[in-house]
């Protein structure tokens, strides 16, 4: 059953078994979900867990709409005095609505002391920055966290995005006078009038800055310093954790991967260029298709699994996985960004509008997608995948420092009943090129 809630301008979708309304019935685990979208699109709708709560009814899933684009994410340095506004907004929603979920989700049937969060993309990013936020003292606003695709966008100073604001201000319509003058201009102007100039404000139209997507930032409050930095330090919330990422995931195209990390990573030096290069000999590859898609790819989202999952193992339970099936409707042999979506959301692709297409699956791709569910919400009752997983799959071992195991998530070659997931260790070069990312957070700003 799928319910919507609203509080002012937050939106909550909620999908439960009807008996749980039932007087006296007893509370369950809640997965909380945070869609993808680059922080710039996006609908929860276009996600729908109907089959998750059929396959497994003693759960509640809730899905959070935020505010995106420059509704969530505009950002300048007179942003940091409350008086005027805030940094981060749409992350702020997401704050919200898990203080929400603390107050009221037990109306829902659902137990307030075991919510795991949950997103992909954009949502995975969202996920690894819940796990470092600074939040109200004392708060324990969840208990477990599953990162898919984490997207390792930079996050800049307010101060490196004021060209795009001063852009975006002037093409709505309220580039004149002080700042104070300007955000109140804005804060009045049509709402047609912001979207197009949200929607202009992206190369070749605003060149001002590399910075040109209205995304997080570091606010030195909730968001203190960047993810890795923090990870790196010890400074996250001590959850158990599953995290991975598809085998071929990248945000770039192209040939030059230095061209693509300069234009996904603004302040990345010649320097640092070079040092990537050097990670990633040509040698290693069969082609230079291959090394282009893995060197801009662990940049942008596979070195997260090996970040997150470094620090994660020292101290609590940690599974990571790698994707590796791809979606059939798409041309690329690849197993692309999202490909685990149109799995485990039956067959779902999601247009840059918002709108979202629905494909026929396959009884083999049904049954891996029973199997991924299974493990995920697992998972969210028990802090193990491992608990409810399917008669078939094969137990998921933890990832730790000194063994650096991963499930191979994949459907069933031959279309037999068994399980086509398979275990492998991380190589020694993922682990080298990993640490190599990581230690370029001052320039990645990740």
């Amino acid at each position: 059953m799928l319910l919507l809630a609203s509080v002012f301008a937050l939106l909550l979708g909620f999908w439960h078994r009807d008996s749980l309304f039932a007087l006296a019935a007893p509370t369950v685990p809640v997965l909380f979900y945070i869609h993808g979208g680059a922080y710039i699109f996006g609908n929860p709708r276009n996600r729908p867990f109907d089959h998750w709560i059929n396959q497994s009814p003693d759960v509640v899933i809730v899905s959070v709409y935020y505010r995106l684009s420059s509704f969530g994410f505009l950002s300048i340095p007179e942003l940091r005095d409350p008086a005027n506004g805030d940094l981060n907004a749409g992350f702020l929603d997401q704050i919200q609505a898990l203080r929400w979920v603390q107050d009221n989700i037990a109306s829902f049937g659902g137990d307030p002391s075991k919510v795991t969060i949950n997103g992909e993309s954009a949502g995975g990013s969202s996920v690894e920055l819940h796990l470092v936020a600074r939040v109200g003292q004392g708060e324990r606003l969840f208990t477990g966290a599953i990162a898919q695709s984490v997207y390792r966008t930079p996050l800049p100073t307010p101060e490196q995005q004021t060209p795009l604001f001063q852009y975006y201000a002037d093409k709505a319509g309220c580039g004149a006078g002080l700042i104070p003058e300007q955000l109140d201009c804005l804060r009045k102007a049509p709402l047609d009038a912001l979207a197009r100039a949200q929607d202009s404000a992206v190369p070749p139209s605003f060149i001002a800055s590399g910075y040109n997507k209205f995304h997080p930032v570091v606010d030195g409050n909730v968001i203190e310093d960047f993810p890795t930095r923090l990870i790196s330090e010890g400074k996250f919330a001590r959850v158990p954790l599953i995290v991975g990422a598809t085998t071929n995931e990248t945000y770039s195209v192209g040939t030059d991967f230095g061209v693509a990390l300069r234009q996904f990573f603004p302040s990345i030096t010649d320097e640092e260029v070079i040092e990537l290069d050097q990670a990633y000999p040509i040698q290693s590859f069969s082609s230079d298709a291959l090394r282009f898609q893995t060197v801009t790819g662990d940049s942008e989202f596979k070195c997260a699994s090996t970040i997150l999952g470094t620090a994660f193992s020292e101290t609590v339970d940690t599974w990571v996985y790698r994707y590796n099936q791809r979606n059939p409707t798409n041309p690329s042999p690849a197993v692309t960004h999202t490909a685990d979506n149109w799995m485990m959301f039956l067959g779902t692709n999601t247009g840059l509008n918002g709108t979202a297409t629905f494909s026929d699956m396959t009884s083999v791709e049904t049954a891996f997608a029973s199997e991924l569910i299974a493990y995920w919400l697992s998972f969210v009752r028990t802090g193990d995948p491992n608990s409810s997983k399917l008669s078939r799959s094969p137990v998921w071992t933890k990832y730790t420092p000194v063994k650096r195991n991963k499930i191979v998530l994949q459907q069933v070659p031959d279309g037999s009943k068994g399980s086509g997931s398979v275990l492998e260790v991380e190589s020694e070069e993922e682990t080298t090129r990993c640490g190599v990312v990581a230690n370029q957070v001052e320039r990645q700003q990740n």
